[in-house]
């Protein structure tokens, strides 16, 4: 079998206080998604949000149905949000069939069907990042790029956060029952995301970083607004995010993160605010 999966389980803000680095980077970071011709997951407890890489190198891998899920296929009772953050690949779901370039995302509604990963060029692989929601009603599939996106340009350089928001598999693009997802690229210079910090009790998130230089590092900060903690983060690393926490980062270079967020509603503005000054 060509999957790798690890159940993550929920935790009390209470105890999440007392937690080490160890602790918190045992049940919040996501080291290792892109491992050559594997799929690797990770079943987290918050709203039951799988969190996963995938990179076909020699051969195709499938989208496999892991044993927590119980189901025919992955997708059977699942939405998939997919981004290439690799060379060219492929991606079939079905019948259907997919390129993917650098930053193009795909969008696969629930049905019985096999997904199937695939790069063009083995030299050249395919890096297929992809948070999944359950669903309650099947939409359609369909590519997203850049040029689909509701993109928003936000902040400035001299507060260090110029950046671009570009919200892709999101209800102003595509229909889907509660995931969201889009991808923020920062502007040279630039290296603070999501401050003024805020949080949203209706869902959870998932942030990937990507595009962090060789030698350079992310420090992502989690935790109650009154209560924050931190883990530093290399490229290619994902970090899980409940509904009771901040998530935010700053930098030692620019970068670009795909966040993807599941719970009980689509409206992307439902967000509640803390000032930078009552953070601790």
């Amino acid at each position: 079998m060509n999957t790798n999966y690890e159940l993550r389980y929920a935790a009390h803000p209470e105890d999440v206080k007392h937690y080490d680095t160890a602790r918190l980077r045992r049940d919040f970071l996501i080291e290792q998604l892109f491992v050559e011709d594997e799929v690797q997951m990770v079943y987290s407890m918050y709203d039951r949000m799988v969190v996963g890489g995938a990179m076909p190198v020699a051969e195709a891998l499938k989208l496999e149905a892991i044993d927590p899920l119980k189901a025919p296929f992955f997708t059977s009772r699942r939405e998939v949000g997919i981004f290439n953050v690799g060379g060219d690949g492929i991606i079939r779901v079905g019948n259907d069939r997919f390129e993917l370039s650098y930053k193009d995302a795909l969008y696969i509604g629930s049905g019985d069907r096999d997904v199937w990963f695939e790069s063009k060029d083995p030299q050249a692989p395919a890096k297929f990042y992809f948070n999944s929601t359950t669903a309650h009603q099947s939409y359609p599939c369909r590519k997203v790029t850049k040029g689909d996106a509701d993109s928003v340009h936000m902040g400035s350089l001299e507060m260090s956060n110029e950046r671009t928001i570009n919200k892709m598999l999101v209800n102003q693009v595509l229909p889907t029952c509660q995931l969201q997802m889009g991808m923020t690229e920062l502007a040279t210079g630039s290296v603070w995301n999501t401050m003024p910090a805020h949080v949203h009790s209706r869902r959870m998130e998932a942030y990937f970083y990507f595009e962090v230089p060789e030698g350079q590092a992310v420090c992502h900060l989690m935790g109650e607004p009154q209560e924050t903690r931190h883990i530093w983060m290399q490229g290619n690393q994902a970090v899980l995010s409940p509904e009771w926490s901040i998530h935010s980062a700053a930098a030692t270079h620019n970068y670009t993160f795909i966040w993807g967020m599941g719970g009980e509603n689509l409206d992307y503005g439902d967000q509640d605010f803390s000032a930078i000054t009552d953070l601790r």
